[in-house]
């Protein structure tokens, strides 16, 4: 799977192992980085082909999967092994990728685009999530909700969680309410900092940074607003040269850009070339592994 779409990744992916859970309960779970099969081959080839005393079939999940693994897949492929199912979750993969066209092409496996999300997909998540629950808002509320996602469903889900918390007791929400619960105002500051940041905007990125420290600042979400928005540029960098020009570029991306944005991302598309956005996007992945260790 690959794509800017981690929430619609991380959904396929437990998806997968519930189906298989089912079948088989005994059912063994490893998580491995890119990094960890380039620096020890042996390591991985033995957490295929190792036995397990407990269960019958393993899933081996690979994170942030990159060209550099390309000839260690091609050959556990070639051999497929029985009772194993690898994984490979990747960020954006160009045509020209050779693990994106060795997925395509084989017979034995399956590749999967994991896009952004557009309005519709979130308004759709949020609609069917609140009605599953019987909790009423008003459009207003959800496109409130939709807009504050930054594209991604898993900040979505976040936020309808904490919606279902605060509705055990009330099933009708004012879009007040609905502010409040979500933290408008400081989440709101969180992806203008983010914007201007991205803009170059170096003074007014200074005093929205000043004002949310003293509101105490969630670096988790500003890293996944910054890693959604990169990923986003760079999509649009990648494509850039199929136009003659940044508003058709922006016209014609999937999903839709909300007309909001579009001025901040023409802004955005000039200040950065593809290489830098490239390397950005290496760099948030390491900050990200740093967190989770």
């Amino acid at each position: 799977m690959y794509g800017e779409n981690n929430g619609l990744k991380k959904e396929i992916r437990e998806s997968i192992k519930v189906t298989i859970k089912r079948k088989d309960s005994n059912l063994e779970l490893l998580s491995l980085y890119d990094n960890d099969i380039i620096s020890n081959k042996e390591n991985f080839y033995n957490s295929i082909y190792s036995g397990s005393l407990f269960s019958k079939k393993k899933i081996i999940t690979i994170n942030y999967g990159t060209d550099k693994i390309i000839n260690v897949i091609k050959d556990v492929v070639d051999k497929y092994p029985e009772n194993i199912l690898i994984i490979i979750i990747s960020d954006i993969l160009e045509k020209k990728s050779k693990l994106r066209n060795f997925f395509e092409t084989n017979a034995k496996t399956v590749c999967i685009p994991c896009y952004l999300d557009g309005e519709k997909d979130l308004q759709i998540i949020a609609k069917t999530e609140l009605k599953k629950n019987n909790i009423n808002l008003s459009q207003e509320s959800i496109n409130l909700l939709v807009e504050k996602s930054n594209s991604d469903r898993d900040n979505l889900k976040n936020e309808l969680e904490k919606i279902k918390s605060f509705s055990l007791n009330k099933k009708i929400l004012e879009l007040d309410e609905i502010k409040s619960i979500i933290n408008f105002s400081g989440e709101y500051k969180s992806d203008s900092l983010i914007n201007e940041c991205l803009c170059g905007n170096i003074p007014q990125y200074k005093k929205i940074l000043s004002e949310l420290y003293i509101n105490t600042i969630n670096y988790i979400f500003l890293l996944k607003i910054l890693s959604n928005k990169i990923r986003r540029l760079l999509s649009l960098k990648m494509s850039e040269q199929n136009y003659n020009n940044l508003d058709s570029l922006i016209n014609a991306f999937k999903p839709p850009i909300f007309w909001k944005e579009k001025t901040i991302i023409k802004k955005q598309l000039s200040v950065w070339n593809l290489n830098e956005l490239k390397t950005t996007i290496h760099e948030i992945n390491d900050v990200e592994l740093l967190c989770k260790k």
